[in-house]
């Protein structure tokens, strides 16, 4: 599986968020599945050039750079169906929205959307928290705004 440090910066992200941790042993795993599905996508037959890892043990993130094949209807239909395969192996959902992880003192905290209201109404965590934006939807969003505080995140509404 190639890494995606060559990829454009607009280059499509997908990013799904486990409703549990992955262990490690479990991420290896995840990761060899997403470097054969990866390595596999194809969009009208074209080899996508793409990449797909496991973040944090908690995240699954698939890019592709649709510079040499774009990601059609069909392929994202692929990517479905193959993390729903991997749900099933890996008895998770990947496809609760309403799960948020944020950063408290250096750790990844999961949070349901009833106790992120919660902990933000009672100072737990305010508009500087860092958390994490599951809808960025590009490279360059990736890297510079996929951990951002909280008061400049969609994230903002829940609370």
């Amino acid at each position: 599986m190639i890494g995606y440090e060559n990829f454009s910066d607009d280059s499509r992200v997908w990013i799904y968020q486990s409703n549990r941790w992955f262990s490690d042993e479990e991420a290896v795993v995840l990761r060899a599945n997403l470097k054969k599905f990866a390595t596999n996508w194809v969009s009208h037959n074209r080899q996508l050039k793409a990449f797909g890892d496991v973040f944090h043990n908690r995240f699954i993130v698939l890019m592709v750079d649709e510079s040499q094949a774009d990601a059609s209807g069909c392929s994202i239909d692929a990517s479905v169906a193959f993390l729903r395969q991997m749900e099933v192996q890996f008895q998770t959902d990947l496809f609760d929205r309403m799960q948020f992880t944020l950063r408290l003192g250096g750790e990844n905290v999961n949070l349901s959307k009833e106790d992120f209201a919660d902990w933000y109404a009672s100072g737990k965590i305010d508009d500087q928290t860092l958390v994490f934006d599951t809808l960025v939807n590009n490279k360059k969003d990736f890297e510079e705004a996929w951990l951002k505080p909280l008061g400049k995140s969609w994230l903002k509404r829940m609370v």
